[in-house]
């Protein structure tokens, strides 16, 4: 998804009717912003994750990349026609020599024995000199065709094509699920990111509030140099986690706009809706609801695939033992002519049908060495599974215990948060008769700050375990 349409409705925007825009208004320009503005929940963030991440188009390119394999495979089964045509010229001609008894002696008469000795040697020159054989210029065009009738190692391959498919779709399902968990993760932090601004924001605003009142008190004689100093160290102190804040949000947010496949800049005028306490409520249901079934889990179902796929590689070496049987035939046009080889054409057709079996005897036991390596290759991933299923089973009994402990430490600490606030509320009121002094009411902010903080930290890490979870069950659901 391109958010080019964010430019079209800026335009739209700058070209209101003039009435707007020869009146500024403040209240206009804020509803015109966040018109503009498109708030994102996390559904629609995994929507867009899933149709616009190159690391999902990466992997479904490659389903489409093993599919094309498999025709390539079935291609060599099916017959194979091509048309093509040779020309040579001949520099050397080649000679023969006749050498028979008697050659070039007959003379066609004449009883004189000095003419019959020269007709032998004349005949010996003749001998001497030998013929030359063939013509300048050959031509050959035509037709060749040829099929498989028995080819045991193809036929296999065609099953080991299936199996790669199948590894691919499985690759490209785990893609797909890292990435739900990598967008779900980002999304959390980025609200974890805005909370914890806020909270500090509340923070910052206490103790901005705290010394305006000494700044008052002092310019009425009613406070010293000291509590203004104080109130207002105080406050610069909570100026740099401020920033800090700032600096987080802005990373969580570049971190998942680049997980969307969304450019920064694209992504200028879009916002992220929610907030952790949200979660609170369905989190009870969630947890009842776990599971420990991690027979879907991908790294699993991958090593599985792959297993078949060392499987059916061990019978396509195997096949390489029996015989192969193939068609051939040719239909062909010959000329051979001598001076020009652009004229005198004399064009020939002959054609050729036949038949090639080759059986295998012996390779330097290549074959055999072979077959051993992919059933060395079966035995390794069998082995890996082993180890997989045990190591996957411990860690999602270790992610349930963590989401439990987790769900028990938000309600710690949402009772800590309230029980801070009352603190705060009656420091507060203290502070105001003259009952509290000033250290009294900042250490109530400071607690009650950090329960805060720590309320939504644990609701951030009871989400971040619960998306762990589901990549390690394989069951998250994933967008269309």
């Amino acid at each position: 998804m391109k958010f080019h349409f964010w430019a079209a409705i800026a335009a739209a925007v700058v070209c209101m009717p003039t009435a707007y825009s020869q009146q500024p208004d403040a209240q206009a320009a804020v509803h015109a912003d966040s018109a503009l503005r498109r708030v994102l929940t996390l559904d629609e963030c995994l929507c867009i994750a899933m149709s616009e991440s190159p690391t999902v188009k990466v992997a479904d390119l490659d389903i489409k990349r093993m599919d094309y394999s498999r025709k390539e495979v079935l291609g060599s089964i099916l017959p194979s026609v091509s048309f093509g045509g040779t020309y040579s010229r001949m520099l050397a001609k080649q000679v023969a020599y006749m050498n028979l008894d008697g050659f070039g002696s007959m003379s066609g008469g004449g009883d004189n024995g000095e003419e019959s000795d020269n007709g032998k040697e004349k005949a010996s020159a003749k001998r001497d000199e030998g013929f030359k054989m063939g013509l300048d210029n050959s031509f050959q065009v035509g037709f060749s065709a040829s099929v498989p009738l028995l080819a045991p190692q193809l036929w296999q391959s065609l099953k080991l094509s299936d199996s790669q498919i199948a590894q691919s779709v499985e690759q490209a399902r785990a893609s797909r699920l890292d990435l739900v968990n990598q967008v779900k993760s980002a999304y959390y932090a980025y609200l974890l990111a805005k909370d914890s601004r806020r909270v500090v924001q509340e923070s910052y605003d206490m103790a901005r509030f705290t010394h305006d009142l000494y700044v008052g008190q002092h310019s009425a004689g009613a406070a010293s140099e000291y509590d203004v100093l104080r109130s207002s160290v105080a406050m610069k102190n909570i100026e740099p986690e401020i920033t800090q804040a700032d600096i987080a949000i802005s990373r969580a947010r570049l971190q998942l706009l680049i997980l969307m496949g969304i450019a920064p800049g694209d992504g200028d005028n879009l916002d992220f809706a929610g907030e952790l306490r949200d979660y609170e409520k369905t989190m009870y249901g969630d947890v009842m609801a776990l599971g420990t079934d991690w027979k879907n889990n991908s790294t699993l179902r991958l090593n599985e695939l792959q297993t078949k796929t060392l499987e059916q590689s061990v019978k396509v070496s195997k096949m390489a033992w029996f015989p192969t049987l193939a068609l051939s035939a040719n239909y062909n046009w010959t000329s051979s002519s001598n001076g020009s080889p652009f004229k005198n054409f004399r064009w020939n057709p002959y054609s050729i049908v036949g038949l090639t079996l080759n059986i295998p005897i012996f390779e330097g036991g290549q074959r055999y060495s072979r077959i051993r390596q992919a059933q060395v290759q079966v035995e390794m991933a069998r082995l890996q599974r082993q180890d997989l299923e045990n190591s996957i089973s411990m860690q999602v009994d270790l992610a349930n215990d963590n989401i439990k402990l987790n769900v028990k430490q938000i309600s710690s600490c949402a009772e800590s948060v309230g029980q801070a606030e009352r603190a705060h509320t009656i420091m507060q009121q203290s502070f105001d008769i003259g009952a509290a002094s000033y250290l009294d009411l900042r250490d109530s902010e400071l607690s009650l700050t950090r329960s805060r903080l720590a309320y939504y930290q644990a609701i951030y890490n009871y989400l971040i375990a619960s998306s762990e979870l589901e990549l390690l069950l394989g069951n998250a659901v994933l967008p269309e």
